[in-house]
């Protein structure tokens, strides 16, 4: 069989976002069930594909919001009011409709599609009805769009996550409609898109690596709890003020927290144990030095993959319950709770030393047979054949 995984930005291979590590996870299962895959979409500039041979390259394009000039944003918000999409989808209009149906037919002969995400599915809806599909739905985007317009302070904002939320709403239904089967990356996810039954969906427990992690080892502390993330997206920040702002005070000064990943404007704490570091150049390394893990979603839908990444490096964590969204296997060295008070003194505690390392690969294995046993459901609606070949 062969699938065209339709996404907005094609692999690269860097694996730096739980977006790219969620893709990377699902075309994996989909090899490892022998299914061939082209992959489709935009690269971002100047990163080409990670597998050329097997990619449609779209065109270069960068479609993060926080980093494009005033008069992008206004265009884009122009453009989607102009057109009924989504800011979302309408940042993918670089190419039409016309030029998309060609490069399909030229990469051809389909079996079927899968279309990753919302968003550029959206942007060129109408152009996979012609063969079977199944949507990977990352997240119930447009309940992420509500949460984020109830959290801004900006009207502009406001009204902008409003309108997305409604046209996502609308939009995600359609997609799940047309799709023989639907992919979500947590449980609770299926029914609020309205395909909670067996025969129309499947949650995939996801792995963030090709490879089983290593075996427990010790470890050099240089810190007392590390967090690493896309704070710039906004269900991401909410988690990060609420842990600055409610736990962190509550923590000895002397406590050590290091903070890597790009943060927004207005990110502080008074605390004199916290350092704001940017990016780094090993992100395992990095949450490797730390003696606990705070996993601390508050918003947001889908699956939180620094969660599996701690899990599968055997990390002592304290999580919300929130952070737990997808994982049906919690190793016992994770307190969970999303009181303030409990959850800084279980990070104390897992500081001091007495809460040890797990073994990471008993989590990863189960992960992954799950995960094969669920995209081998998905795979078996649009017509696949155990020897390969489609019906």
């Amino acid at each position: 069989m062969h699938l065209l995984f339709a996404t907005s930005i094609v692999p690269d291979g860097a694996l730096e976002s739980g977006y790219e590590i969620a893709n990377a996870a699902v075309i994996d299962a989909l090899h490892r069930a022998g299914v061939r895959v082209t992959v489709i979409g935009f690269a971002w500039p100047g990163k080409p594909p990670a597998d050329p041979d097997n990619t449609v390259v779209l065109g270069e394009i960068d479609v993060r919001t926080e980093d494009a000039p005033f008069k992008q944003k206004i265009a884009w918000l122009a453009k989607a009011m102009r057109t009924g999409l989504t800011f979302s989808s309408v940042k993918l209009r670089a190419v039409t409709a016309g030029e998309l149906r060609q490069e399909i037919a030229a990469a051809g002969p389909f079996d079927g599609y899968v279309l990753n995400s919302v968003q550029f599915a959206g942007a060129f809806e109408g152009v996979f009805d012609d063969r079977p599909s199944i949507f990977v739905a990352h997240n119930v985007e447009h309940r992420s769009a509500i949460e984020i317009a109830h959290s801004v302070n900006s009207m502009l904002q406001r009204f902008m996550y409003t309108r997305e939320a409604k046209l996502l709403k609308t939009l995600e239904l359609r997609l799940c409609e047309k799709a023989r089967f639907v992919f979500t990356l947590a449980e609770e996810d299926r029914a609020a898109l309205g395909v909670a039954s067996d025969d129309r969906s499947a949650a995939l427990p996801l792995v963030t690596r090709h490879t089983p992690p290593p075996q427990p080892s010790k470890r050099q502390i240089e810190c007392d709890a590390a967090l690493i993330g896309t704070w710039t997206w906004q269900p991401n920040r909410i988690g990060l003020d609420w842990f600055l702002g409610e736990v962190v005070p509550q923590l000895p000064s002397d406590f050590r927290i290091r903070i890597a990943g790009r943060t927004l404007a207005g990110a502080a704490s008074s605390h004199p144990g916290v350092e704001f570091v940017g990016r780094v150049p090993d992100a395992e390394a990095f949450v490797r030095s730390a003696a606990v893990i705070p996993l601390i979603s508050r918003a947001g839908t889908g699956v939180q993959l620094k969660t599996i990444e701690t899990f599968e490096l055997g990390l002592p964590a304290v999580a919300t319950r929130s952070a737990l969204r997808g994982i049906d296997h919690m190793p016992e060295n994770c307190v969970v709770t999303d009181n303030p008070a409990v959850f800084a003194k279980a990070l104390e505690r897992a500081a001091s030393g007495k809460v040890a390392d797990a073994d990471g690969r008993i989590f990863y294995r189960q992960q992954r047979a799950a995960l094969d046993t669920q995209v081998m459901r998905g795979l078996d609606k649009i017509g696949y054949q155990r020897d390969g070949a489609a019906a």
